[in-house]
């Protein structure tokens, strides 16, 4: 009897310790704070000014700062050019979106882009000295260059385009795969090296190009791309759980929405809104309490802020298409659940222009944080337009 007792407590333990734990995790309240489209800009406006206010003369951006041990910043020497032009990317987004007051500084991060361009004939690459120029850059470039034509009117900046999308045609492979470095001693790809991240951003860019130049046809080349991200990359990239979060594929999938996507496409949209739900709903999970025990340590900004965008551009294609309509009230709810999120973890009020407008994860704040997060704003924002 006494054994059948023990038995039937040890059971009652171990399902008490099964709900709990589902409770703290699986399980656990969400929040989501609400936010007004003007509490989004704002924060969004808050990021470019982070951005802006610490950029140098020669237009090259604060990287990354540091909080000391005191409260004060300690900034780093580190740089990454792919950052540099994703940066100037969305200050050009913040220009689109009516905020003019940035253009100076998006086209002071252009200038710094275009000083390390590098032309042989009718391709145009950008690296740092006689480095191998990286597939991501060039394609922000680009897309910098068509946010700001989209913007200004400004058509000055077309023939620079157009060698960098023959650029990015020539990175490209027979399957839509994508090379990542260009050698600039062979005026050649380098072979067998791809990345996760610049293949997505170069469709994006090529897809970009076909709808502003529709007579020089890049559209089979993107079409040819999208068709290998939805179906080979991941495989290829040893990437798991897939599909791949890539949030430039949610660009290009918008780019291209009125194309004629597929259902391979669909599809494809439908597993990248999984992927980026799930990862909103984990993150607004945490609550503290057990988080330490049962989240894994929190992203950095850059990538929450890659959710926010990727919600977004789908979003934007579900309301386009009505293959998605089921995706519509979901998406913004998901979208808004992140964005507000971000809003309030934002560093204000501080007096610090190294810190005023940042994301700090562990202390730490990297430009590529801000660009990230003030798109998903932006986006997050024009959602609530009606």
């Amino acid at each position: 009897m006494k054994q059948k007792s023990y038995r039937i407590i040890a059971w009652g333990i171990i399902w008490l310790l099964t709900i709990g734990s589902l409770r703290a995790t699986l399980l656990a309240a969400e929040i989501c704070p609400a936010s007004t489209k003007e509490e989004l800009h704002l924060s969004a406006i808050e990021a470019a000014n982070w951005i802006s206010q610490n950029q140098t003369d020669d237009g090259r951006y604060l990287y990354e700062v540091k909080i000391s041990e005191t409260g004060s910043p300690i900034l780093s020497d580190g740089y990454n050019l792919v950052r540099h032009a994703g940066t100037t990317m969305a200050l050009y987004q913040m220009v689109e979106a009516g905020e003019s007051q940035y253009l100076g500084a998006a086209d002071a991060g252009l200038e710094y882009l275009l000083d390390r361009s590098v032309a042989t004939g009718e391709i145009l690459t950008v690296a740092e000295g006689s480095a191998k120029a990286k597939l991501g850059t060039a394609s922000l470039l680009a897309i910098s260059l068509i946010k700001r034509r989209a913007a200004t009117g400004d058509s000055k900046y077309d023939q620079t385009l157009h060698k960098i999308g023959n650029f990015i045609l020539a990175m490209q492979r027979e399957d839509g795969s994508m090379l990542y470095l260009w050698d600039q001693q062979t005026n050649s790809p380098v072979p067998e090296i791809t990345s996760l991240f610049a293949t997505g951003e170069a469709l994006w860019a090529i897809a970009s190009l076909q709808n502003l130049f529709p007579e020089r046809e890049w559209g089979k080349a993107a079409f040819l791309t999208l068709d290998y991200m939805a179906t080979q990359r991941d495989e290829d990239e040893n990437v798991w759980p897939r599909p791949w979060a890539d949030q430039w594929a949610t660009y290009s999938l918008n780019e291209m929405s009125e194309w004629g996507l597929s259902e391979i496409h669909i599809n494809y949209a439908r597993e990248l809104a999984s992927q980026f739900g799930i990862a909103v709903r984990w993150e607004s999970q945490r609550n503290g309490g057990l988080d330490g025990l049962v989240h894994s340590p929190e992203p950095i900004a850059a990538g929450q802020g890659t959710w926010i965008e990727a919600i977004g551009m789908l979003q934007q294609l579900a309301e386009s298409d009505p293959r998605l309509e089921d995706l519509k009230s979901p998406l913004q709810d998901r979208l808004l659940c992140a964005a507000g999120r971000m809003r309030m973890k934002q560093t204000t009020g501080t007096g610090i222009v190294e810190f005023d407008g940042g994301w700090f994860t562990g202390g730490v704040s990297r430009v590529d944080g801000q660009q990230h997060a003030l798109s998903g704003l932006l986006f997050a924002s024009s959602s609530l337009d009606e």
